[in-house]
């Protein structure tokens, strides 16, 4: 996603317009459900016998911290961004409260409370800590320095994404997510946390991978590396909380078998997707490494299906290093400034910038399908294919037209030589975007090995499966997106789609217009 407002030039649209110790807290601690089975250790654990469990509607921020005048109130993070069940997270918290205290939801279906306490501490001491100045060439904010506030046990936690939510004596409060990850994907439906892109995006201290402290004006300020170790922006978890939850909610609500796990450990385990039924890159998943995109373009050419249910998936390439709590929580992406990348001339494939891009340009719709085009957008999504398969009882017709679904970013299908074939368009929404006519698309492939591969093209669709109204969409929409994605979901847990489901290839039947913003752009393929 990048910042809107930028006039309809390539490069300054996709750049420079963006832009307590551990025995004194085991002491406090008391479980809510401490009956919680481990997965692992129990064969009667399932995502069904989970969500069958009673709920917490009281999850969600009633004071977020990032609202009131002193936003510093309470913040904090995980010296991990993912662990096995059993493994514990050490918690560094700033407070401006004498006391704090720390909760722990698993988020999922639950009846419709979305979440489930599973831990709690008791009142535990608080302490200000000090704001980390940038450092270095890469103005990269670490708040490693930080003393530990807590060491949180996951024992009996099952797998699955979950907030720890910090609530200050004073009412204050914010968000760390964690995700307790699978060990194995084999036979299930793997969730991607995306918490790369997160990072990329976290503006804490003064600087994300698009601004410095000037904001939106302050592009050539900005990080060029940036660190887990330091709490997010505003809530905490903004972006799992648009962008990933409701997915999570409506597939615990299906209870399908899932798998958890986050971008890091997809980069990190070369096996981890071995077997996988499908893997599902939720609504903003723009940060890649070469690692990731390899293993997932592997699990594809041995039948796992792939669904993309954002826009802008797969655009930048980035590198994960080793920061102070440890490897791979350090990302690094140069963008624009890619020859000061200290890699660039001596491993042209790892240098961070776009994947479309040199050195070593690889666009990302290879996989995808979809070409990234542009953010700034609001437009319909106009159905043209109502008789397939993924559009069964959500009673479209063509043309059915689902108003300010596409935006703000958005995909399209370019033809482009990376192209996979067959490919079928499945939606083509006619849009303006920064005063350029173009349009959007999504759209379903296979590939040789059966599997599937579906991309929604437009950043809005799991954003719309609340209902809530958000960006103008009518809560209606909600059926529409919700039916689709169930019949996604269904059919790639059953296995490789494609044999089932084969794309019809309609790619002819869509032509570029004269002044198309991408096809007069070949250097971009």
């Amino acid at each position: 996603m990048e910042p809107q407002g930028a006039p309809w030039d390539r490069r300054r649209l996709l750049e420079s317009a963006a832009a307590l110790s551990a025995g004194s807290l085991l002491s406090a601690c008391s479980s809510s459900d401490s009956s919680a089975a481990h997965p692992e250790h129990a064969g009667a654990w399932t995502v069904r016998t989970e969500n069958d469990q009673p709920g917490d509607r009281d999850w969600r921020l009633r004071d977020p911290a990032g609202g009131r005048a002193s936003h510093r109130a309470i913040e904090g993070y995980a010296d991990r961004v993912s662990v096995l069940p059993g493994e514990p997270v050490r918690l560094f918290v700033s407070t401006t409260d004498r006391t704090f205290r720390a909760e722990a939801f698993r988020m999922g279906w639950y009846g419709g409370a979305r979440a489930r306490r599973v831990w709690a501490s008791g009142r535990l001491p608080g302490r200000e800590q000090p704001m980390p100045e940038p450092r270095g060439e890469t103005r990269t904010v670490s708040a490693a320095a930080w003393r530990t506030s807590a060491r949180i046990p996951t024992a009996h936690w099952p797998e699955g994404a979950y907030l720890v939510r910090l609530t200050a004596e004073g009412g204050a409060q914010r968000y760390v997510p964690l995700t307790v990850r699978s060990h194995r994907t084999a036979g299930r439906v793997v969730l991607v946390n995306a918490v790369a892109t997160w990072q990329a995006y976290n503006t804490w201290g003064g600087h994300s991978l698009y601004y410095g402290p000037g904001g939106k004006a302050d592009y050539a300020g900005r990080a060029l590396a940036v660190s887990c170790d330091r709490p997010y922006d505003r809530d905490g978890a903004r972006l799992f909380l648009v962008y990933e939850q409701p997915v999570i909610a409506l597939a615990e609500r299906l209870a399908l078998p899932l798998a958890y796990v986050t971008s890091m450990d997809v980069d990190r385990q070369p096996d981890l997707l071995a077997g996988a039924r499908a893997v599902v890159s939720l609504g903003h998943d723009e940060y890649w490494t070469p690692a990731m995109r390899q293993r997932i373009t592997t699990a594809r050419d041995a039948g796992t299906n792939v669904a993309f249910l954002g826009a802008n998936a797969c655009f930048r390439r980035i590198r994960l290093e080793e920061s102070a709590h440890g490897e791979r929580r350090l990302v690094v992406c140069y963008k624009t400034d890619w020859p000061k990348d200290p890699l660039h001339g001596t491993d042209d494939a790892a240098v961070t910038t776009d994947w479309r891009e040199p050195p070593h340009a690889r666009p990302e719709n290879s996989l995808t399908g979809t070409f990234y085009e542009a953010t700034g957008a609001s437009a319909a999504y106009r159905v043209t294919a109502p008789d397939h398969w993924l559009f069964a009882g959500t009673g479209v017709r063509r043309g059915s037209r689902f108003p300010h679904l596409v935006g703000t970013e958005y995909d399209r299908v370019t033809g482009a030589p990376q192209t996979p074939r067959p490919i079928e368009i499945l939606a083509h929404s006619e849009l303006v975007c920064h005063d350029v006519r173009s349009y959007h698309n999504s759209a379903y492939y296979t590939a040789a090995s059966g599997a599937g591969v579906f991309n929604t093209g437009t950043m809005r669709w799991v954003e719309s499966l609340n209902g809530d109204g958000a960006h103008g969409i009518p809560p209606a929409t909600a059926r529409f997106t919700g039916g689709v994605t169930r019949n996604l979901l269904h059919a790639f847990a059953a296995g490789p789609a494609g044999r089932r489901h084969p794309a019809r290839d309609n790619l002819a039947a869509y032509h570029p217009y004269a002044g198309d913003p991408v096809w007069t752009r070949h250097d971009l393929w």
